[in-house]
Formats: structure tokens, C-alpha cells, sequence
């Protein structure tokens, strides 16, 4: 059984991982760590989890569980591992952006693997430390890791992605209230997402030589979950030659699937799955991306990491179901 602690254990991608810890069969919840939550229970914060579960929240750590998932905000993960003390067996997973980049994945005696299975499988098996993309990240990098790898990506890439409103946390603000969200759509960090920067990274990593603009326009949706992202480039060959490519970089992810359907959200909301779909137009490819932003995009992506890093199947407590109706 692998012992398992989380950090941060209040917002969307705790809860989602909650959920998903209580019904592997190989993870046992040693402690769910909360400054603002200690002693409650967990089922009055996360309120679908009634009759499932009556642990409480913590205010003490573990140091010694075999694996510590750290689910606080973007900055808070280095300072919490700055202060707290975890054993050298303990393997850390921190689904913030503190050691995405391969400039902060050094830190004290740990080296941070950039955990995107799809790219890095082999080396997250040996890894103790991972980096979980970020959720428009995965989702574009899936769209685009296979052009970098055949050296395809030679003209300027152009994204346009919309995601739910669970993409900005639980803090409430002007964007995020039901009455602004509602019946709305909007774009925000235009050319400018955080994400931008670890996509470069891994697109760069399969072909040395890219060196052009990834225009990206993030918009809010008015749902609560889910990214559908549509990235088009420059491409010569033919729509089969795109689909070889496809199928073959993705002939072994077990999440990752190119389908001949033309795609929507509801196929993948409660799944760990990303589908891509193929479109050509004169010169151009296009590819369709949809995945859910608090799994394949967060915490699924996770317990896949887990899963690999402690040799079980990858698709272990990952066997979910969308909620099509």
C-alpha cells in the first residue's frame, strides 16, 4: 500500500484527488494537510464525499508517507518545502508552477522531472520528484508534440483555447461569480498565460531548432469544467500523413487518443482522458484538444504520475467514466 499525504487539501484539484486516492486500490490517505480546514471534516468542504469518507483535515504532516501530493497555490509549493521536512524516501508531487521550468527544477537536493507522461514516461518511472503541466499546457503540448518531434513545426502556431470556471480556483472574484461567469464568454492573459513558457520548453526539447511564436488566446467559458483548445499551423503533407504521425507518437498512451470523430467537452468531463482530432485546410492543420482541466489536466495526471513512479499500471483508479447526460 503506498501512503499517501496531500497539501492544500480544500480546493477543486485536492478534492478531485481525494476522490480518486479513496478508490485506488494500491493508495492509503495518511493525512490531507489544511491550515484553514484543520479538523473539520473533509465532507463538509468536499460535500459529494458524504457517506464516503469521515476523515478530517490535519494540521500535522507525516514526513515519512511514501508520497506527498502538494495542491497549494502557484509560488506556495517552494515555500512549504522550505519550511517542512519530508523523508528522502518520500516522493513529492506538486501540481503547482514552481518547478515547471527547467531553470527551477534544482531545488536544495531535489531535481524536479517535468511530469507529462506522454513526453517523459521513462524518466518519471525513476523520478522523486515531479512537476505536473499545467492544464492548458497539457492540453496544447498533446496537440503539438508530435509536428515537434518529425521537426514539423516551421511557421508560427496559433492557439485558441476556452476553459471552465473550476480553471480559477475556488477564491471568488469578479470573474468567477455566477452572475459575471453566466451567460458570458471571455479572453484574459492574451499572448502573455503562464503556461506559454513550459510548452516552449517541451516543443523545444523534441526540436531543437523552433524558434517560432505560439499565439495563444486563453478564454473563460460559461461551464464549470473542461478545456477545448484548437491549435492550427502550417503543415505540407497530407491529412493521412498527420494521422500516421498522430497514431504513432500516442500508439502507447493509454489516455491520449486520436479519434476520427470531431470532438465536444462531454466526452472526456470525469475522465482522465485528452482526445485529439485532425483537421486540413489548404496549408493549414488543425487540431482539436478537449480534456478535463481538474484530471487529465491536474489531478488525474497526478495519480497517473504516482502510478508510474511506484511501477503500478499507469491507468490504475483512472478507470473513469464521462458523465455524458
Amino acid at each position: 500500500m503506498i501512503h499517501v499525504g496531500i497539501i492544500g487539501g480544500a480546493g477543486y484539484t485536492a478534492g478531485e484527488l481525494i476522490r480518486l486516492l479513496l478508490n485506488h486500490p494500491q493508495a492509503h490517505l495518511d493525512f490531507i494537510f489544511s491550515t484553514s480546514n484543520a479538523g473539520n471534516f473533509i465532507n463538509q468542504v468536499h460535500q459529494d464525499l458524504v457517506g464516503t469518507t469521515n476523515l478530517k483535515f490535519s494540521s500535522e504532516i507525516n514526513s515519512e508517507v511514501d508520497v506527498v501530493f502538494l495542491c497549494l497555490g502557484h509560488g506556495n509549493s517552494k515555500a512549504f518545502l522550505e519550511e517542512n521536512y519530508f523523508s528522502d524516501q518520500t516522493k513529492i508531487i506538486d501540481l503547482s508552477n514552481d518547478f515547471r521550468l527547467k531553470a527551477s527544477t534544482k531545488f536544495q537536493d531535489k531535481t524536479f522531472v517535468y511530469g507529462l507522461p506522454e513526453l517523459n514516461k521513462m524518466v518519471i518511472k525513476s523520478a522523486n520528484c515531479i512537476a505536473n503541466p499545467g492544464c492548458f499546457a497539457t492540453a496544447i503540448q498533446l496537440a503539438l508534440l508530435p509536428l515537434a518531434k518529425e521537426h514539423l513545426l516551421q511557421n508560427d502556431v496559433h492557439v485558441n483555447a476556452v476553459t471552465g470556471a473550476t480553471g480559477a480556483g475556488t477564491s471568488p472574484s469578479v470573474t468567477t461569480h455566477f452572475a459575471w461567469r453566466d451567460n458570458n464568454f471571455s479572453s484574459y492573459k492574451v499572448f502573455s498565460h503562464q503556461h506559454l513558457d513550459e510548452i516552449s520548453e517541451s516543443l523545444i526539447g523534441l526540436q531543437n531548432e523552433f524558434n517560432h511564436g505560439i499565439n495563444f488566446i486563453p478564454n473563460r467559458g460559461n461551464f464549470s469544467r473542461g478545456i477545448f483548445a484548437s491549435s492550427y499551423t502550417h503543415f505540407e503533407g497530407t491529412l493521412e500523413e498527420a494521422k500516421t504521425i498522430y497514431e504513432q507518437f500516442y500508439d502507447e498512451a493509454c489516455f491520449t487518443i486520436v479519434s476520427e470523430q470531431e470532438l465536444h467537452l462531454k466526452q472526456v468531463i470525469n475522465t482522465n482522458k485528452c482526445l485529439l482530432h485532425l483537421q486540413k485546410h489548404k496549408n493549414k492543420l488543425l487540431i482539436t484538444s478537449v480534456l478535463d482541466n481538474l484530471l487529465k489536466g491536474a489531478s488525474g495526471q497526478a495519480v497517473q504520475n504516482m502510478n508510474l513512479m511506484f511501477g503500478l499500471d499507469e491507468a490504475m483508479g483512472l478507470e473513469l467514466k464521462a458523465n455524458y447526460f
